[in-house]
């Protein structure tokens, strides 16, 4: 069973740019979904989709660690007490960004569901790249 997913996407956008997309409530709340969220240890936070989205309605959990452009929180899908991990870091390149994304410990859900977890987050943290990719391009317009 695979426990960790890794993305990586390079950005032609300024980190400062790609960090407040990954940390700004009201960024977050455009490219992905509605965010009661803020880059600050400790903080407790709560994603939420519409009633009409597909998937999950609710993931919950705690920042552990923002420094300058790494980001580390702990994700729990709505009616789940399963914790997993998710960890962005961004450096900067000569033509913009490189964005590293990691969510780690989906073996910690039990047998079946955690390769369920595994592809479902899989293909959840593509399109969220994509849409955070257009996000930048065209409501940033930072490219």
């Amino acid at each position: 069973m695979k426990d960790v997913i890794k993305k990586e996407a390079l950005l032609d956008h300024s980190i400062d740019k790609v960090w407040n997309a990954i940390t700004k409530a009201e960024e977050i709340s455009t490219w992905f979904i509605r965010a009661d969220f803020k880059a600050e240890k400790g903080y407790k936070y709560t994603f939420t989709s519409e009633p009409n989205e597909k998937g999950c309605t609710i993931i919950s959990g705690e920042v552990k660690k923002s420094d300058p452009y790494t980001l580390i929180y702990t994700w729990i899908v709505a009616d789940t007490k399963i914790e997993t991990t998710v960890k962005w870091v961004l450096e900067s390149t000569e033509s913009g960004t490189k964005l590293s994304l990691e969510h780690s410990g989906i073996s910690n859900y039990a047998g079946d569901t955690a390769v369920a977890m595994f592809e479902s987050f899989n293909g959840g943290w593509n399109n969220c790249i994509n849409e955070l990719t257009e996000y930048l391009k065209e409501a940033v317009n930072a490219g």
